[in-house]
């Protein structure tokens, strides 16, 4: 994706989860996943679902690990990203007045909801009372830290957005006040989600795969959805969804229909049997003579080939003149 597509500027962080309930040192559990174990990525996505860029959490072993993991993820997936001018929503895993500080210095631009234990947070914004629909907002360095309170309080931080607060429709088709800030966190939030979602309809899980397996095979289910969204974006034709662009992929992935009749292709299975018809011949051993019945043998096609001479005593009746054959050169000749 580096090397063939330049995104927009929004951009979209978070977490998705590849099912493994088995034994894995790096095994992890997020409660509100589909998935809820199994081998964790962190994923950087445009909001429409396609991928930009993943990392496998590996535990201890992993090169992000240790203190200030998160703030190694973000700087990891966004180290060819920087000083273009990008916007990026995370949640509060990631956010921190530290990190947007950094972000800022590389002409990067983030907005997500923050923990209210987060260090540098200000003191007054975790322990201002606000009505509902109230918002609190305070201002440092170009950084907003924000308090909001719709059913519950919300804390978020934005570098890009200010106080203003904007009108949204509810599903319930109520007006509500929000703050500019939230309003885009939920409209550019969902990339991965949509993601994991599109990736559902056609799941993969096997119990018989093996975890890398797995991943293997996620990632060709990433890359297939990544051309689909490319597909729609660019092609001059009438887009597809994605059940069509599957099937049109597999036919222009498998080989021609009229090429493989051209092709010598075997039309009925084919065996090697044991030569049916015999032959009496009389055997003189001193005086006696002996009458014996024996196979009439015939020499290997194959062996011919290569100019030796070798009688078999095996035939295929489903080649034309029920030819001789030795089982090394049918098994070559019938491959």
């Amino acid at each position: 994706m580096k090397s063939i597509y330049s995104p927009g500027k929004q951009l979209s962080l978070d977490e998705s989860m590849v099912l493994w309930r088995g034994r894995l040192l790096f095994r992890q559990y997020i409660k509100n996943k589909r998935f809820k174990y199994g081998i964790k990525l962190y994923v950087l996505a445009e909001p429409d679902g396609t991928v930009l860029k993943y990392q496998v959490y590996a535990g201890a072993n992993d090169e992000t690990s240790g203190q200030g993991h998160a703030s190694k993820i973000v700087f990891k997936l966004l180290e060819e990203r920087l000083d273009r001018g990008h916007h990026v929503y995370m949640d509060n895993y990631y956010n921190s007045y530290g990190l947007a500080l950094k972000l800022l210095d590389r002409q990067t631009y983030c907005t997500g909801t923050i923990r209210k234990n987060r260090k540098d947070n200000p003191v007054e914004i975790g322990t201002i009372p606000l009505k509902k629909g109230e918002n609190k907002s305070l201002f440092s360095n170009g950084v907003h830290i924000g308090k909001w309170r719709d059913k519950r309080y919300v804390l978020y931080l934005s570098t890009e957005h200010d106080d203003e607060m904007l009108e949204t429709t509810s599903k319930r088709g109520s007006v509500v006040l929000k703050p500019s800030a939230i309003v885009h966190y939920n409209n550019f939030m969902s990339g991965i989600d949509l993601q994991d979602q599109m990736l559902s309809y056609y799941p993969i899980q096997r119990k018989t795969l093996r975890w890398y397996k797995k991943l293997f095979i996620h990632m060709l289910q990433m890359s297939l959805s990544n051309a689909w969204h490319l597909y729609n974006k660019y092609s001059s034709v009438d887009k597809l969804n994605l059940y069509d662009f599957r099937l049109k992929l597999l036919e222009r992935l498998l080989p021609d229909p009229n090429e493989i009749n051209r092709r010598q292709v075997l039309k009925k299975k084919h065996v090697l049997t044991k030569i049916e018809k015999t032959r009496t011949r009389i055997k003189r051993i001193g005086r006696i003579e002996k009458e014996t019945t024996e196979v009439v043998r015939k020499e290997c096609r194959g062996c011919r080939a290569l100019k030796k001479r070798v009688q078999t005593i095996y035939e295929c009746k489903q080649c034309e003149g029920s030819p001789g054959f030795c089982t090394k050169c049918f098994s070559e000749q019938h491959s």
